[in-house]
This record gives C-alpha cells, structure tokens and sequence, in this order.
C-alpha cells in the first residue's frame, strides 16, 4: 500500500511542479497582438489589452485591462472598458503547439457607453461586427461568405458592468445600469446564441431579459433578430429611458412581457402595473395601481410605432388607448385615442389626481359612471387633448353647493344646504393644452338647481374663469379649482336686463328693472 501512495504523491508532485513552472515558459504577452486582432477584426473596432498572464489553474490568460473604441462617428472616447478580461484557452494546444484556441471572454466591471445619434436612426454600437467600419490596420482573418468575421466562442460574459445611456446632443444626463450582468453561450456573429442578462435600473428595480439573438446584422448590429422574456420589478417611470422623460410621466411600475425583432420590426407586449402613476407634470400620483396590457409595433428604421392595444385598467374601470408615435428626433411625437364608456366613478377616483384633476377642497366624486373620448397629438411636452366627457348619477360629496351659491341671492334657494352635491348630468367638449383647460358647451344638470350651461377656462395654475347661467340668470365661477368662488355676472345681468327693457318698453310691459332688487337684495332707486 505504500508504494502505491508514493507513486500517487510523486505524480501529484510532478504536475503541481509542472502548473508551476509552465508560465514561466511561456510568455502569454506573445499572444497579445493576435487577441488584439482576433477582437479587433470581429467587432470592427480597435481593441486594446493589457499585461497578459497565464494561470494554468483556471485554464486561462488574464489580462489587466481592455478597452475597445468607439465609432468614430459618435466619440472618440472608449466605447468599453474593462478592468480585466479572462480569456479562456485550451491548454494542451497552448502548452506543445502555442496556438491560441480561445473558448471563453469575460468582461470584469466593464464600462459600457450606448449612444443613440441625435435622429434616433443608429447607435454607437449599430456598426459592431462591421468589417467596413473605421478601424486601425491590422491582419485581416479569411471572412466568411457573408463578408462577417468567423468568430465563434463557446462562453462569453459580462460580469459587474455599468451601461451608461445617452443621446447624442442631448443636454440630459445618461441613464445608468449598474450591475450588469450578461452571459452567452455558443456564441456566433452567424448563428443565433442564447443569452441571459440582469441589471439595476436607473433610480431603482431591476431588468432580466432571457432569450436568443443573433445572428448579428452585418450592417446595423441595433437590427440583429432578437426574442427574449422580459421581467421589470419597481422601475421608476420617470428615469428609465423606456418613457420620454419629457412626457412628464412618472411612477413605480412591474413588466413582464415580451420583446421579439427581426431586425426590421421590433414588437413588445405585456403587462405593466404601475403605482403612484403621474400623467402630467402638473399632477400628482394616483391613489390606487394601474394596469395597461398591451401591444406595440415598432419601426426599427424609422424610429416610429404603432400601439395595437391598450387596455388601462383601475378596478373595474377600463378605458382603451391606440395610436402611434414618432421617436426619431430629439421630442416624441404622438397621435393616441382614448375611449372608455360606463367607466365606475368609485375606480377612477383615485385617478384624478394622476390627470391634473383637482376638486374642492374636502370633495370626493362618487357614484355613478365617466365616459370619455380623447384625441392626444403633437410633441409629448406640448401635448395638445381634445375630446368629450360625460358625467352621470354621481355626487360630489363634502361640497356644498347651496353655501357656494349665497352671493347669487337668485340662485341660492335653488340650491338648499346639503353636505353633498348631487350631479343627475354633466358633459363638455374638453381641449387640454399647455395653456391651459377649456370647456365648451357644458351641460349641467344638478336637481336642486336645474340646468345650468356655459363655457370657462382653468390656467395652469388652476385659476377658474367661467360663464354660465341657470334658469336664465348669468353667473362667474371664480377663485381655483379647490376653492371655487361663485359669483353674480354683473356685465351679463345687465346686459339681459337692459335688453328685456328694450323689448318690455316696446311691447308696454312693466319695467324689467324692478327685478334686480330680488337679486341684489336691494330696494329700486
């Protein structure tokens, strides 16, 4: 038995002196220049790698640094850099023949910038594989038929990176993932390879994509066919880049769904589920979540999409959105419907806010049901709505319409004291603009009150100013939207006044004026 054990010992001895002693035999900085153009001839781009050393243990070369350009077009800064780059080798080709069989990459903390050109048409890394791209002279490999590199390797990964997104010509700060992790197996620049990714989101959550793309578009790596699931948790709506920041939307919002390109038409679809949603910037965010399921077709080339569908959903309340937009200069542009009919009130309520919706201070809208239609168009931070809404059976509870209509002694009987204030009907045309809010032809229909119409404004600081009349007698709201102020229309009172004198003297009635009294509390001069 002991001898056995000595011969053990001794072949163990052996092959630890061996592991040893084989670096210092081997230089691997010899095979830097054919990395560097193996790398350089793949991504058509100029690579660059630092001290190479050999670690027979991992079965690889190590090497301090990496850093590859960028395309010229867009900065001449590096477009990755790394802070060590693993390559992994087959050691006995390595070891009796020094040819360099590569089987694995991985990337360790690299900084990668992604820039989308000022038209929105390519990034940065749009001419990666390239080989007609810019780039400095160095050994040529055989291409294949394609014209693409022949570069195949069985394991690549990116391990702790940070992705920097930006425009160019932007003046907004890039976005930035940080922990970025990516693996790839089998891959190819001329086959379709599967891939794994997660990262932290700008601002909080985290992305993971799981799929398959490839192969890479010779032409514009950004249209290389691509299908994968996707998974977003706690995304912040405001600074993820998926939105134009611009819109003014914000939010914490969940995604799963699915992305699909074949390098001309990119499609996604899903479910998001947002809290504490913001629409406009003059709002605020949204009592309850809101889900959209939906749709989109996207133009690769042109920057531009169509949504197909979508369902926005607040309990029971569902309203439907399609359109397109245009993302190919530096503002979005869009063209979108909104349509919802027999919406529950009680559901939309805590959406109010979201939409820049104020009412009066202590108020709640309940009961009854919203429908609306809308048109949105132009640039999302000039967007322009315009539309129809229509209010039934609800109240709005905790205003007292009565108390508001004191100063109008002519209208205040109408409406008795009543903590809440019943809405039998309410509809307007609405345009919705940077301006400000107008209503035209609005029709309301309170029961202790009648029917009163008119037209009015709200400014963006939510100041009112509005015409309206009931029961034939002219009144203003003024004041804000959380404290309406309502007011006698002296001009107008006086105007149909002096018009029913006019037509009273011609037809020898009694003088019309006699009736300001009742209406001033004041006896006639």
């Amino acid at each position: 038995m002991k001898r056995p054990l000595k011969i053990v010992a001794v072949v163990i001895g052996v092959l630890l002196v061996i592991v040893i002693v084989i670096p210092f035999f081997i230089d691997a900085n010899a095979f830097r220049p054919k990395l560097e153009s193996e790398i350089t001839d793949a991504l058509g781009r100029q690579a660059k790698v630092g001290n190479l050393s050999l670690s027979v243990l991992s079965g690889g070369v190590t090497a301090d640094n990496i850093s590859i350009a960028d395309d010229p077009a867009f900065s001449q800064t590096p477009f990755v850099q790394a802070k060590s780059l693993k390559v992994g080798v087959e050691l006995i080709p390595l070891i009796f023949s020094k040819t360099l069989h590569v089987t694995e990459l991985t990337l360790n903390q690299p900084e990668i910038s992604l820039v989308h050109s000022k038209d929105g048409d390519k990034w940065n890394f749009s001419s990666l594989g390239n080989s007609s791209a810019p780039q400095a002279k160095t050994a040529t490999p055989a291409p294949n038929s394609s014209g693409t590199p022949n570069l195949s390797v069985a394991k690549l990964k990116v391990s702790n990176g940070r992705l920097a997104v930006s425009r160019a010509g932007s003046s907004q700060q890039p976005r930035v993932y940080d922990k970025v992790d990516i693996e790839v197996t089998n891959f190819s620049l001329t086959s379709s390879f599967p891939f794994k990714m997660t990262a932290s989101l700008p601002a909080g959550g985290s992305l993971k994509l799981d799929g398959n793309a490839g192969p890479i578009d010779a032409n514009n790596a950004a249209h290389t066919p691509l299908q994968a699931k996707a998974t977003v948790k706690q995304m912040n709506l405001a600074a993820s880049g998926f939105i134009d920041p611009a819109a003014g939307i914000s939010g914490i919002a969940d995604f799963d769904g699915t992305v699909t390109s074949d390098g001309h038409e990119a499609k996604t679809s899903g479910t998001l589920k947002g809290e504490k949603l913001q629409v406009v910037q003059k709002g605020s965010p949204a009592g309850k979540p809101v889900q959209l399921q939906y749709s989109v077709a996207h133009d690769l080339v042109k920057q531009t999409g169509t949504l197909t569908q979508g369902e926005i959903a607040m309990g029971k309340a569902v309203a439907h959105l399609t359109g397109t937009y245009d993302a190919h200069g530096t503002i979005t542009t869009v063209n979108l419907k909104l349509e919802g009919q027999g919406l529950p009130v009680d559901d939309l309520e805590a959406m109010l806010p979201a939409v820049g919706v104020i009412l009066p201070s202590g108020s709640q809208l309940k009961g009854g049901t919203l429908a609306v239609n809308f048109s949105s168009t132009g640039p999302v931070d000039r967007l322009v709505t315009s539309g129809t809404v229509r209010l039934e059976n609800a109240a709005l509870s905790g205003f007292n319409l009565g108390s508001k209509l004191s100063a109008i002694s002519a209208l205040s009987g109408k409406a008795p004291a009543q903590k809440d204030t019943t809405i039998q009907n309410f509809s307007a045309n609405v345009r919705i603009a940077p301006e400000g809010t107008r209503a035209d032809n609005i029709n309301l229909v309170v029961p202790t009150l009648g029917n009163a119409t008119g037209a009015g404004t709200v400014s963006p600081s939510n100041a009112l100013d509005f015409k309206m009349k009931a029961d034939n007698i002219p009144f203003l709201i003024q004041g804000t939207t959380s404290d309406p102020k309502f007011v006698p229309d002296v001009k107008g009172i006086a105007g149909g006044l002096l018009q029913n004198a006019i037509s009273g003297n011609k037809n020898g009635q009694k003088n019309p004026l006699s009736g300001v009294s009742g209406m001033f509390k004041k006896k006639p001069n």
